[in-house]
């Protein structure tokens, strides 16, 4: 608000930053699917339906996230600490351990915030993590071919992404 106020009085315009998170969810199987489709589901290491993980928006993974039609949209921070809390899994010594661990919590991820803000290690910490197993929601689904403003489900939900979340996880 502040910010929009003082363009205002420059004569300029303001227009919010754009997120660089997403929070992606596959909700559709692999059959039937183009093998360009399928190679963009195995970059973004989507395995199952009802997977869903944090990827780095730029031009070239918002093209990417056009082909396979999942859903994602732009997570606010309680979303993305209430998610890796409740559901999240990470890779040490070769097994899965819960982030709940108190151990996995001091050693290995003391920058939990590094992926909300897209930092320079932004990368290393999403790889940490494994996928996010979710529940499906809980109603279902209305129709997963179907873009989400023509009341369907996949395609960009931008903030909408959280209330989603919430059900899921």
């Amino acid at each position: 608000m502040k910010l929009r106020c003082v363009a205002k009085k420059r004569g300029q315009f303001y227009g919010p930053e754009k997120s660089k998170l997403a929070f992606v969810i596959r909700i559709r199987g692999i059959n039937k699917v183009a093998p360009k489709v399928r190679n963009v589901l195995l970059l973004f290491r989507f395995r199952h339906i009802n997977h869903g993980l944090f990827i780095k928006l730029n031009k070239a993974t918002i093209n990417m996230l056009r082909m396979p039609n999942p859903i994602w949209g732009y997570p606010n921070i309680k979303s993305v600490r209430e998610l890796m809390y409740k559901r999240g899994i990470v890779k040490h010594n070769h097994q899965r351990v819960p982030i709940s661990d108190s151990f996995v919590l001091e050693r290995k991820f003391r920058k939990a915030h590094e992926i909300f803000t897209v930092g320079i290690h932004c990368k290393k910490a999403s790889n940490f993590l494994l996928q996010f197993k979710l529940n499906t929601s809980t109603r279902g689904w209305r129709k997963k071919a179907n873009y989400y403003v023509k009341v369907g489900d996949f395609s960009s939900r931008e903030d909408k992404i959280n209330k989603l979340l919430r059900k899921m996880a």
